[in-house]
């Protein structure tokens, strides 16, 4: 059972961003910091990244932990209201992580995701991860 009302939960889950996530603006302000230029948001790239370095072909995906489905067949059986909606929403939100993954490869961009958390414990890593592609493809 939920515990808010219906018009509490509206007003929660129109609060929740889908882009500028403080794990976005935080990587990507540590990236800006070491000098890396990149593009926001680009809608001219193949299922929106969150940034995009265009010359280099690289595409990185912050993504939620909730709704792209991590551990998502331990964590399903979490979900306590409005089952059929949210199996169904992050079921199709996880195969058009994979349809996005697919295209963008398939067309030699290399796709990189973090989780929010990840960048929120581990940013020295992710950043790590992205330097390492970027020296890989400038050579």
């Amino acid at each position: 059972m939920d515990c808010f009302t219906p018009e509490q939960r509206s007003k929660v889950m129109r609060a929740i961003r889908s882009t500028n996530t403080k794990a976005e603006v935080r990587l990507a302000k540590a990236l800006w910091h070491l000098g890396y230029r990149y593009r926001k948001n680009n809608r001219k790239v193949f299922g929106t990244p969150d940034l995009t370095f265009k010359k280099l072909k690289i595409a990185i995906f912050v993504d939620s932990e909730f709704f792209h489905g991590k551990d998502w067949e331990t964590q399903k059986d979490r979900i306590k209201s409005n089952i059929e909606y949210w199996h169904k929403k992050i079921a199709r939100n996880i195969q058009r992580d994979i349809e996005v993954n697919n295209y963008l490869e398939s067309h030699n961009w290399k796709v990189i995701r973090f989780w929010s958390r990840e960048i929120e414990k581990k940013l020295e890593d992710c950043i790590a991860v992205i330097q390492e592609e970027i020296a890989l493809l400038q050579k």
